[in-house]
């Protein structure tokens, strides 16, 4: 059996304290041992998380400027796992996360793993599998060996990189603000010579929240730093002819995304030149910026667990739409002991299901007992309330109860 290496889960966060907080609540329900929390917020964040039952166990940096690079950095700085993993504040693991997410490392040939990305429904696929090449364009991973040029794409709200390999390469670039910043990483890995994989089974919920660059509904309030990061991106990655053809490919993108905000209504005229205006601007930015490095200095903190004892048992409570208050209750008493607990309630509809992490900390499915939960599925299919249950159970298994990752052992791991 193998020691399950410590793990640095690195959260970052600007502007958004509740997320943040819902975001610990669920990283403190994960499986894995042992593991500790590093977080790199501003003043709101962190006085959103003081007073978390673990709050006097989690490493804290402030910072107030909102630069991803740099806030990982800043946690790179503070970890002290052999493994760190990141995820973003508007994101919730699933609880065998990290099991799954580390697993492919108990091969010391393997630099990094990334893993499953659900989107808004709970159950859709947001992102998972994909390669990038050095015009920063993502496509899904083609079978077998990996195309020359071609890097693994790391989900930057759901990845896993050794310390030691991450800090060789002198960290996150600081010049990404703001966009391609862990695809960046990705491909200097590739070059380098390292093996990163696809963990598929490792899974987060990642739901776009509103931040200082975009709405809630994804319309974007500036394109400048999408513009300034791919300018870095391809002078960085790319070569010759290759920086007019991604200029034109990026510069195609970006007016097809601002035309379809137009047509539907979601920006004026005005508003998507504006945006436009501003994409040029950021390319002209990055044209001038140089490559950052970031080296640790000094001796990393002690390893600082977040949570000593094992896991207590999942617990799962099913119910009809009539018994949900009483079922919510009992949820919530059931998760501020730190369990992970899955309510499904159903109601006699075709609705569609939908799967959320509450801020009370709980897992909630919700939908019609004959509407559809896999969007493979038919709209409307019959079903007893205890063989619909049992269904569901069977499609999470792997994700929310059951790992069917290596065992390792946390006895000899302090």
């Amino acid at each position: 059996m193998t020691d399950c290496p410590p793990v640095s889960v690195v959260v970052v966060s600007h502007g958004r304290p509740a997320l943040l907080r819902r975001a610990l609540i669920g990283i403190g329900q994960v499986f894995y041992r042992p593991f500790e929390l590093v977080v790199v917020a501003d003043a709101a964040g962190l006085e959103a998380i003081s007073d978390l039952p673990f709050a006097d166990r989690i490493k804290t940096a402030l910072q107030d400027i909102p630069n991803i690079s740099a806030a990982r950095n800043a946690g790179l700085a503070l970890s002290s796992g052999q493994i760190v993993a990141f995820i973003d504040d508007d994101a919730v693991p699933e609880p065998t996360w990290l099991t799954h997410l580390v697993s492919p490392l108990l091969d010391t040939d393997i630099a990094a793993a990334t893993g499953t990305v659900l989107g808004r429904n709970g159950i859709s696929v947001q992102w998972a599998n994909r390669v990038v090449d050095q015009l920063g364009r993502a496509f899904p991973a083609p079978p077998g060996p990996l195309p020359e040029g071609r890097a693994v794409k790391l989900e930057g709200t759901n990845m896993a990189i050794r310390r030691e390999v991450v800090l060789a390469l002198g960290g996150f670039d600081e010049r990404f603000a703001f966009y391609l910043d862990e695809t960046d990483l990705a491909y200097r890995l590739m070059r380098a010579g390292y093996r990163v994989v696809h963990a598929p089974s490792a899974t987060v919920h990642h739901g776009y929240a509103a931040s200082e660059r975009r709405t809630g509904d994804r319309v974007p309030l500036s394109l400048f730093e999408i513009g300034q990061s791919s300018m870095h991106y391809l002078q960085k990655h790319a070569t010759g002819d290759e920086v007019a053809e991604g200029l034109t490919a990026i510069r195609a993108e970006q007016s097809a995304r601002v035309e379809r905000l137009v047509n539907s209504g979601a920006l004026t005229v005005q508003a998507g030149a504006k945006l436009l205006d501003g994409f040029e601007a950021g390319l002209d930015a990055g044209r001038t910026l140089s490559v950052s490095s970031f080296e640790a200095s000094g001796t990393s903190p002690a390893f600082q667990p977040l949570l000593s004892a094992p896991a207590p048992d999942p617990a799962l409570l099913t119910g009809r739409w009539f018994s949900r208050r009483r079922l919510q209750e009992w949820a919530q008493s059931l998760a501020q002991d730190g369990r992970s607990v899955t309510l499904m309630i159903f109601d006699h509809t075709m609705r569609a299901h939908r799967v959320v992490f509450t801020p009370q900390g709980y897992w909630l499915q919700s939908g019609g007992l004959f509407g559809r939960s896999s969007r493979n599925q038919r709209l409307f299919m019959i079903w007893s309330l205890g063989r619909r249950i049992r269904s569901e159970v069977e499609r999470l298994k792997k994700i929310r109860w059951i790992s069917d990752a290596p065992e390792c052992d946390t006895d000899e791991v302090s």
